[in-house]
Formats: structure tokens, sequence, C-alpha cells
């Protein structure tokens, strides 16, 4: 006996009873154990029991016997408000125990009374089967000594016995329970048993006998009966469990009797398992014959995306692993899986969360009550949803009022409209008759009469009843059918027994061929030993079942009856209808830009023509005219990549998109290089050749050549284009699509727009950005601070230098600025597109600008181009002799300051012919005799000295003769000679004073 953890007390005296009242202290007094016994006190100890006399209301105690003795009467009482204990007018003794084995016969029945197990007073009844003679006596009583009082008897077969001999089965139907599917079952079992036993072409030499038990649908229940009919006689030829809980537990222990197991009420597919069940047959057909059905309405219903949600029970699970199985192999995705234990509110807010529109249900009737209350409160139902179900549930399963719910019969009904269930065809729809000779309709009036008219509805198991009906008559066939191969072998039916192996393998090999028409259709199993039926589609409409279709999955037939109703009018969309839209670029804003790019080109064009046509001119040349060519160039390849940063699918289909990206990329890539690169060359010799002050003299008497500064640009420009060839060859560009949050249209709620955008990207798109960003980034900065260094510098090796460096100072400023941003506004198209473009545009407006329009100024308004040229084929001197510049410009200065002392001498020359013809007019108006008078007196003050007269030396006389000039004067070209360096306001200050009147 187990050790037993509290105190318990014997005693030698027979059980009394102390009936103490003790209403003031509020309980109980202890009572005596019984003789041989003793009473467990639960939850005191030793120190407790000893000092206290009074338990509390409530409490309970607990009768135990010695070894080998049983309890007879209460094993528990309770101590009650009136300070009683219960079942007091029932005496609890321990008696002794006899053996069990006297309560078993082979090939026989014993009754014991009173039931239970036996001890003293315990009497056996001993009958024996038909065809068998009992052997002792037919009655045997337990004595106080824990013995029977008579040798246990025997079953001898009597070979003089011409009658049926009997063959029992040994049933187990759940009467209570989970699932009461025994109230119909076993009455319809009954009445199977009574057809075969009256017919003469089967088993004509056997009676089938059924023993059952109330399994309640309970495994451990079970567990105890499975003993029982094990244990006890007669020996059963077969079990036929009901649930499958039990079913499993039965069915995994049955092959070490040998027995098979014949089920009428098992769908778990756990039980499709010959490794684990050998011996295992139903014709119940699996849960999982269900799932070829849903999947072939799913593809009715162009139907690829579903929902689950079940209980977390063992054979839901399995229906469930094997639906998504099926599902898999249909191209249909599960894209919701939940499951509960007893609350399916935190499931049932998940399936609306992923907007799960499709759902199959998988639980219990109870527990769908509480699904589709929380299903009610979700608002998951209606239009846009539809359930699966399973069929069994009673018909008004939605109706019944359940306290364990907080939803109305109106809720409800609501919730579960047009939901679709998928049954197995447990009753014949055709009015044929089968091997039991009955139609199913005759079959539901025989039963509802045994039934004594109960409502269907109420009772448990009425739509399996036909299962059980036709186990019965599977098994009667299959027993039937080894007959005669038992008697080529010298055996007989009755002689089976737990260990004969042959017996079991004949039955086995029957009820695995076995073909008849039932009642409940056609009766085959497969070689999982599962029913093969065909599955019945009904759907609830209006708050009452209509069939809508049969599936037969062994023919994958799908018979339709056209008359299944949708909320919406048409079957649901599986998922919320996404719609893609492509955001496409604006084709005002790129149609505005690529205006202004074309007449960036042309402007480009226009520059390069004017610098081609004009390279004889000096100063276009002393520019370095063929960098200024490779500038307009690479400004016009920028502008022209402006045109495939706009094209998107608008204009192109996708498999020429890459090309698109690919010009993008060149287009953009060798303009910068020989528009940037070109200037930057100039500035960077300009700082290398001018900058240092040690060596500025001798640098400036030294030629520049030409190809140093081509061999610049083509480094830098074979730099740009060994990286991008590198880049397409190692790490292509291809499109990727890039998606945004769902957007949903006002006008319909069951519609999504998924916003999608088409970039050109490759694998590693970041690494060879910030490779070619950081490179030219560098570029860039060594460019503006190039410019800043030389904006000092004068030089006529290069004497736009100046306004390269403008130019670098804003492409800089424009590029820094443009290439991080474009990469934040990726996402916007618009915005991106319109940044990037109007940067190039820009960038290459103000290069151009900035470099040529000031040539084309100087050349037109100073007709350079005329003067210069000819010049330069009269000297044809060096073009970048920097003396003979000076020379010119001095020439050029000296007839413009001729020019000045022509117009000067002719005003002197009119001056003094007004003094002459003065001092004339005076000289003739004085007297003769005055003349004679003073002709020793000195010359009046007004007679000046004639040669005070005359001009300054240098300047000269007045008068008109040539020869009456100073020789300096004879010829005006003759002041300032060719070679001569004197400037204009050398010529106003010291040498041409201006006369005045």
């Amino acid at each position: 006996m187990a050790p037993i953890l509290f105190l318990i007390i014997l005693c030698a005296l027979p059980a009394l009873v102390v009936p103490i009242h003790n209403s003031s202290a509020g309980g109980c007094a202890i009572i005596r154990p019984p003789r041989d016994g003793g009473i467990r006190y639960r939850g005191l100890t030793q120190e407790q029991i000893r000092s206290v006399r009074i338990l509390p209301v409530d409490y309970e105690i607990e009768y135990i016997c010695r070894e080998n003795r049983q309890i007879a009467g209460p094993k528990v009482r309770k101590c009650l408000p009136n300070g009683t204990w219960t079942d007091m007018t029932q005496l609890s003794v321990c008696l002794l125990q006899c053996p069990k084995v006297w309560t078993s016969l082979e090939n026989g029945r014993v009754t014991a009374r009173p039931p239970g197990p036996p001890a003293e007073g315990t009497v056996l009844h001993y009958t024996c089967n038909s065809g068998f003679t009992l052997e002792g006596r037919n009655i045997s009583h337990c004595t106080k000594l824990g013995k029977w009082d008579a040798p246990k008897p025997t079953c001898l077969y009597d070979r003089n016995y011409t009658g049926k001999k009997k063959l029992y089965i040994g049933a187990l139907f759940p009467m209570s329970g989970g699932w009461p599917g025994g109230q119909a079952c076993m009455p319809s079992a009954q009445m199977a048993l009574d057809l075969v036993n009256n017919r003469s072409d089967i088993l004509p030499d056997y009676e089938l006998e059924l023993i059952h038990y109330d399994s309640m649908c309970d495994p451990g229940e079970a567990t105890k009966l499975l003993y029982d009919l094990l244990y006890t006689e007669p020996i059963k030829i077969v079990l036929m469990p009901g649930c499958s809980g039990v079913s499993t537990l039965v069915a995994e222990a049955a092959r070490m009797w040998n027995l098979i197991v014949l089920s009428y009420g098992s769908s778990s597919p756990a039980l499709s398992n010959r490794q684990r069940f050998p011996t295992f047959f139903r014709t119940h057909p699996s849960a999982t014959l269900h799932n070829p059905t849903r999947v072939r309405l799913f593809k009715k219903w162009n139907w690829s995306r579903i929902a689950t949600i079940q209980q977390t029970t063992e054979v839901f699970t399995s229906t469930l692993d094997d639906l998504e199985q099926r599902v898999k192999e249909a191209g249909i995705e599960i894209s919701v899986r939940q499951s509960f234990l007893t609350d399916p509110a935190v499931a049932v807010k998940n399936l609306k969360r992923q907007d799960a529109r499709i759902i199959v249900g998988l639980f219990y009737e109870t527990e769908a009550r509480k699904v589709f209350c929380e299903v009610f409160k979700e608002k998951l139902y209606g239009k846009k949803h539809v359930w699966f179900l399973i069929g069994w549930y009673a018909d008004n399963w939605f109706k019944i009022k359940d306290p364990a719910i907080n939803c109305t019969v109106e809720n409800m009904t609501e919730a579960v409209e047009g939901h679709v269930t998928t049954e197995i065809v447990m009753l014949n729809p055709e009015t044929v008759r089968g091997v039991s000779n009955m139609t199913s309709q005759e079959f539901l009036g025989a039963l509802m009469s045994r039934l004594g008219g109960k409502n269907p509805e109420e009772t448990g198991g009425f739509q399996e009843a036909p299962l059980a009906f036709d186990a019965v008559w599977a098994l009667a066939l299959a027993l039937n059918k080894t007959v005669a191969p038992l008697k080529a072998k010298g055996r007989r039916l009755e002689d089976f027994n737990y260990n004969n192996h042959d017996i079991t393998s004949e039955i086995y090999r029957a009820l695995n061929t076995s073909s008849f028409e039932g009642v409940s259709g056609h009766v085959v199993f497969d070689a999982q030993g599962s029913r093969m039926a065909m599955t019945l589609i009904e759907q609830l409409q209006g708050g009452s079942y209509k069939k809508i279709g049969y599936y037969d999955s062994s023919q994958m037939n799908l018979s339709w009856f056209n008359n299944d109703v949708w909320i919406g009018g048409k079957p649901p969309a599986d998922r919320t209808v996404v719609l893609e839209e492509y955001r496409l670029l604006s084709q005002k804003l790129f149609a505005s830009v690529s205006v202004f790019a074309g007449l960036g080109i042309l402007l480009g064009i226009v520059c390069l023509t004017f610098n081609i046509y004009n390279g004889n001119v000096r100063y276009i040349q002393n520019s370095q005219p063929y960098l200024n060519n490779m500038t307009a160039v690479g400004c016009m390849m920028a502008l022209a990549a402006v045109f495939p940063l706009g094209i998107d699918r608008h204009h192109v289909n996708r498999p020429q998109f890459p090309v698109v990206c690919q010009f993008r990329l060149w287009l953009l890539g060798l303009g910068f290089s020989l528009a940037y690169g070109s200037m930057f060359t100039k500035i960077w010799w300009v700082h290398t050749l001018f900058t240092k002050k040690d060596e500025k003299k001798e640098k400036k008497k030294q030629p520049l050549e030409p190809w140093k500064l081509y061999a610049t640009v083509g480094v830098l420009l074979a730099i740009d284009f060994l990286s991008l060839m590198i880049w397409q060859i190692v790490d292509p560009l291809h499109i990727t699509v890039e998606k945004f949050t769902r957007e949903a249209p006002k006008e319909d709620l069951d519609v999504l727009i998924q916003p999608l955008l088409e970039h050109c990207s490759s694998e590693k798109m970041n690494t060879w950005l910030g490779v070619v960003y950081g490179y030219k980034g560098l570029l860039l900065l060594l460019g503006i601070f190039l410019a800043y260094e030389t904006k000092s510098v004068s030089t006529e090796k290069i004497n736009d230098h100046r306004a390269v460096g403008m130019a670098i100072y804003n492409v800089a400023v424009l590029c820094l600025i443009t290439a991080p941003v474009t990469m934040i506004l990726s996402s916007q198209q618009d915005a991106s597109f319109a940044f990037a473009s109007l940067a190039i545009v820009f960038s290459a407006y103000i290069t151009l600008v900035v470099l040529f329009v000031p040539k084309m100024r100087r050349l037109i308004t100073r007709g350079e181009w005329q003067s210069e040229q000819q010049d330069t084929l009269k000297t044809g001197s060096s073009t970048n002799n920097n003396d003979e510049e000076k020379s010119r410009q001095l020439e050029r200065e000296n007839r413009e300051l001729q020019k000045i002392i022509q117009e000067k001498e002719e005003r002197v020359s009119a001056l003094r012919n007004q003094l002459a013809e003065r001092q004339a007019i005076r000289n003739r108006r004085q007297p003769t005799s005055g003349q004679n008078q003073n002709h020793n007196a000195p010359p009046p003050a007004s007679q000046t000295d004639p040669k005070s007269l005359l001009p300054p030396p240098g300047y000269p006389n007045p008068t008109a003769d040539n020869h009456s000039l100073p020789p300096s004067f004879s010829n005006s070209s003759s002041l300032y000679p060719a070679d001569s360096k004197m400037s204009r306001n050398h010529c106003h200050n010291s040498q041409i004073p201006l006369l005045y009147k």
C-alpha cells in the first residue's frame, strides 16, 4: 500500500459515530476510524491532530484500510454547518478482498452482487455462453477470511450443441461528456446486431452480443473500463470505442491483446497511422477528409490566401497540419495561423489585424460559440469574410444560450450568416437498399422508433448513428468472411483468445477488403483503415443550413447545386485587393526641364562653335580653347543626361529600362569628368606655375606646354571611365522597385493602392556611390581651394582662370548640396528629379555663361577678331610671344596720342595767327613822327621782343611755314618714335601744355 502522508489512527474497535454537536465552535468533532482502517486528515500535522478536537466546516476526511482490505460504505465524509458529518446513516467498514480471478470466466459471464471489487459479502453468479456447459458451482461467496467458499467453475465446449455460439463485442459508448455520441450510436449498433443475428446468410452459427460501458469521452475513465473489458469474461473478439481520444488509447493498447479495433465516431487524423495503430479501422472518415473539399472550394472561388484558427487539441492540430500540406501543394498560402486553448479573443483580434478574409475554423461546438461572439465584437463577418466550419455541430448551435458568452442570439445569428460547412456524408442521400436491406430513410425511421420520439437535435451522436450501424455490419461481414479460411486451417471463431494471432490476422484481412453499401453510403477503407466517403457542403442562409453541393474526393468530382448565396452578391476576395500603382514623373515637370536642358545644349553648341571659329584670335588662344571645348562638350553631355533621368515606365518598357540606367550613369559621369576636369586642369596648372613667389618670374617666362593640360584631363577622364567600367562589370545596374505604405482610396474600402517606384540600383549601390561621391567630393573641394589660392594671380598664359574659378565655385557648391539631397529625396520622384536636373542645368548654364560670354562680348565690342587676325597674318609672330603683344599695344596707344597732338598743334597755330594779326594792327596805328621822335626811346611795353612770342622750346612757331619751326616739330610723329614707351599721362602733364584764349 502507498505510504500515508498524514497520521493514520488505527483502532481495534468497530467504527462508532460520536455525534457531538458544537455549533458554538462552528465545526465537527473528530470521529473514530473503522476497524482495520484509519482516517487521513488533509493538511494537518501529527502535532495538530493530537491537539485538535473540532474540525472546521467543509473539512473532509478520508477513510483508508489496511493492505488487502477494501472500504465498504462512504470513503469520504465532509463536515456540515450543523456540526455533523455527511452520510452518517451509512457505516464505513474495511473488508478483506477476495481474489479477483474468480470474477472472470472464459467463454462465460460473471455477475457480481453488489457490483464493485470483490470483498466480504460479495456473491458471484456464473453462466456459460451458448455452446458451453458449466463445470462447478454457479455461485460463490466471499467470506470474512477473504476467500471464496467454492472453487472457480469452468465452461467446457459442448460438442453436441447445435445452437448459435456467441461472439462478444466490447464497446465504449460515450453517453455523457464532451461528445455524448453514444445516446444515438448505441441504439443504432444494437439495431444492427439484431438484424445481423436474424440473418441466416451471415454468421449462421454465431450470435453477436454487445458488452458496453459509458466512457464519458474521457481517456482516463476509458482506461479503467478497458481493463474491465480485457480482464472480465467473456473474451471480446473486437473492441468498438467512440471518441478520438478514447480510440487512441484503446487502439494503441489493443495490439498487445491481438484485438481488432473498429471505431464509429473517431475523426482524429493521428489515428491514420498503421505503425502506431496496426489493427485500427473506423467507419467515421478522418477529419482530413474535409481538407480536399476545402481545397476544391478554394480553387472554385479563386482564393489563394486563407487563414486558420483552431482549438488546441490533437485532432484539430493534426487536421490543420494536413490542410497546410494540401494547400501548399495547391499553391494556396496560409497567411495567418492562430490557436487558442479556452479563450479565443486574442486569436480573433490577430485575424482581424492580419486582414484575414477566408478563415477555416477548427473547434468544438462550445468553443464555436465563444469564437463567433468575438467575431461579432471585432466585426470579422459580412460581405468581406467567409468562415469554413465543421459540419457536425447541431443545426441550432448558434442559438443555444451559453453562459460563457455575452452575446445575444441576434448577435450570433448575424455573425454566423453565410458561413460554409463541410460535413462527411453520414447518411446516404440516394434511395438505395444496401446490405441491411434498408434505405437511409427507413433506417432513420427505425432509429427514431428506438429513441422513443426524442428530439434528434437534442440527442448526442444522431448524425453519427448511421456510422455505428454500418460499423456493426462491417464487422459482421468480415467475421462471416473469415469462417471458411479458419475452417480450412482447423480453427473456429469461438477459439479466439488474446494470444491467437492467426484469427486476428484473418479478421484484419477481411475488414481491409470490405466493400458494401450501407445506410451511410458506400463503405470502404483505405490503407490506413480510414473510411472513404463523400463530403456534404452546406451554407447557412437566412439562419438555416442549405445544401449547396457534394464532393467525392476519391473521384475528385464536385456536384454543385448553384444555390450559394453571398452577402455582397458574389464570393468575396481572399484579401484586400491591392492595386499596384507606379509613381511616375510629372510630365509637365519633365517637359519643362527638358526644354531648359535642350536650350542649354543649344547654348553649348553655340559656345563650342564660337570657340572653334575664333581659335586663331590671340585672346581666345590664350584661354586654352581646347580645354574650353572639352568643357562645352562635357556640359552638353551632362545636359543630355537630364533626358534619361526623367524617362520611366511611362516612356519605355521594363526590359529597356536598364539601358536607360546605363545612359544616365555614363552621360552624367563622363560629362562631369570632361566639364569639371578641364576647368580643374586649368586652375591646377595656374596654381602650380604662378603661386610660388620664388619661381614665379622664372615660370612666367617659360611657355606652357598644352600636352600637359590634355594629359591631366585624360587622367581624370580615365579614372572615371575605369571606375564606371568596373562598377558595371562587377555589379551592373538593374531595376529595383521600392514599395511604399499602402493607401486606401475613399471610393472603395476593399481596395488598397500599393505605390511603387522604380530605381536604377545595384546590389552594393551604397558602396559604389560612396566611392564615386568620395572621389568627386574631394576633387570639388580641391578645386575650390585652388580657385581661392589663384584668385589674385594674373597671367596671359591662361587668361580666363578667374572665370574658371568662379565656375568651379558654383559647380562645387551645387554638386555638394545636390548629391546628399537627392539621396534623401530618392523616394519622391518629382522632387528628386527636379533637384538633380535643375542642379545639372544651372551648373551647365553658369559654366557656359561664365567661360564663353565674356569672350564673345570682348570680341564683338572691340572688334578684335578682325584686327587681331590681320596682325597675326602680317607679323606671323608666335601666339605665345608676350613682348610682341606689348609692342602692339604701345603702337595702338601711340597712334591715339598722335591724333591728340595733331589736334593740339592746329589749335596752337590758330592762336598764334591771331596774335600776329593783332600785333600788326597795333603797329599801323602808331604815327610816323612818333616813330622818329621816339626812335631812340625804348620800345613800348606792348611791343615785346619777337623772341618773347616764340613758343617754348619744343613747340612750333605761329607762322605757317614749316621751316620757321624748330626741327623737332617739323614732323609731329617724330615726337613719339615707335619704341617710345611714353604714356598718355606724360603727354598731358609735361610735353603738351594746353593754351587758352
